[in-house]
């Protein structure tokens, strides 16, 4: 008997195996609790599609609901003080800045910004993965929370960390602190970045500023090795994530 599949029955079991990867998708709900508009940006993972063109404006207390497919992956921050030019959506941002655009499709945001990062799944684990990260320093506190599901955390650094910035690590636009560095973008060195002969989580530990981000945000990431207390999983359907979220 021969072991060759027929055709019929691979059309079937690729069919399967893409129904179980492409499940029902996740909503992410953004609100700004802020008292001042601003400009989220999102940038998906290599191989993911980036939603609503990579930015949007949002006004004081105002939300946008935005669907993402399962096992999408990506991160969130937040613009501020952003001027734009409204025929061609050019400009500028105090903070978190992704090249001058309103949409950033496909650009990062300028450190220092207060990350939001998940993954959504994977086709080998249904756990969804998020964090709140202050790696690369810090602009606007922000928060997120899954809706829907059973034992799970929120992320969050919910503290103003400008107003605790140490002086060697603060952003300053017109005389105003509008973001904080991290220590490893402040000393540019392997040490404080984790990285070269430092990229082991045994030999690098967090810096006196890691420490003082870590004391104001316990749920969030407070340097490149902080899985244990900073990451979490869950398997919701719905997440909130709140800039300027309650202390």
């Amino acid at each position: 008997m021969s072991s060759t599949m027929s055709p019929s029955t691979l059309f079937f079991l690729c069919f399967f195996f893409i129904t179980l990867c492409f499940t029902n998708g996740i909503q992410l709900k953004i609100l700004n609790n802020c008292k001042d508009t601003i400009w989220p940006g999102i940038l998906a993972t290599t191989g993911h599609q980036t939603p609503s063109h990579g930015g949007f404006r949002l006004y004081s207390t105002e939300k946008v609901l935005i669907d993402v497919p399962e096992r999408w992956s990506g991160r969130i921050w937040a613009r501020q003080g952003c001027c734009f030019d409204n025929n061609s959506g050019r400009g500028y941002c105090e903070s978190g800045d992704c090249g001058g655009f309103l949409h950033c499709n496909g650009t990062g945001g300028t450190p220092p910004t207060t990350l939001v990062e998940m993954t959504f799944g994977t086709c080998e684990s249904a756990l969804h993965y998020y964090d709140v990260s202050l790696v690369d320093g810090f602009n606007v506190p922000v928060a997120m929370r899954p809706e829907g599901g059973a034992g799970c955390d929120m992320v969050s650094c919910a503290k103003d960390l400008n107003v605790f910035c140490p002086s060697n690590l603060v952003v300053k636009k017109d005389g105003k602190v509008v973001a904080c560095k991290s220590a490893c973008m402040a000393a540019r060195s392997d040490r404080y970045c984790c990285t070269g002969e430092f990229a082991n989580p045994k030999i690098c530990k967090p810096s006196v500023f890691g420490h003082l981000f870590k004391a104001m945000c316990p749920r969030a990431y407070s340097y490149a090795f902080d899985d244990s207390s900073a990451l979490k999983t869950c398997r919701a359907s719905r997440y909130v994530i709140t800039f300027c979220p309650p202390k």
